[in-house]
């Protein structure tokens, strides 16, 4: 049991996960490419961050199109640990930061996003 909660502190001890996760308290559900913008790290580091916290059990996915898009679990937000996010984490300074620059994140669609950071090749104009 020990092993488990152990998995789930190693997840948050970083501090671009815990970003991700204050984020995620805010707005429900952020795309890969969202998180990307957001922490302004390379793709695959933020894949990483992202696989870290699924595997953890602190976040599920789903697949829309070319996109996965990340929410909290179920099970992570009736814990006592998101509670305490909640209350402490949710206050700070980096946190809202995050907010305010998720809300212009989130005010464009994923394309746009893609073509910011891949280039026109990803997600060509129509």
């Amino acid at each position: 049991v020990m092993q488990k909660e152990l998995i789930l502190l190693k997840a948050l001890s970083d501090q671009n996960r815990l970003r991700i996760v204050a984020g995620l308290f805010r707005f429900d559900e952020l795309c890969a490419c969202q998180v990307t913008e957001l922490l302004e790290v390379a793709g695959p580091t933020v894949s990483r961050h992202l696989s870290v916290l699924s595997q953890a059990g602190v976040l599920n996915s789903r697949k829309s199109g070319r996109w996965i898009f990340y929410r909290l679990s179920e099970s992570f937000s009736a814990s006592l640990v998101a509670g305490w996010i909640n209350t402490t984490v949710l206050d700070s300074d980096q946190a809202l930061a995050d907010q305010a620059q998720l809300k212009q994140i989130t005010a464009r669609g994923p394309e746009e996003i893609c073509r910011k950071q891949r280039g026109e090749t990803c997600c060509p104009k129509n």
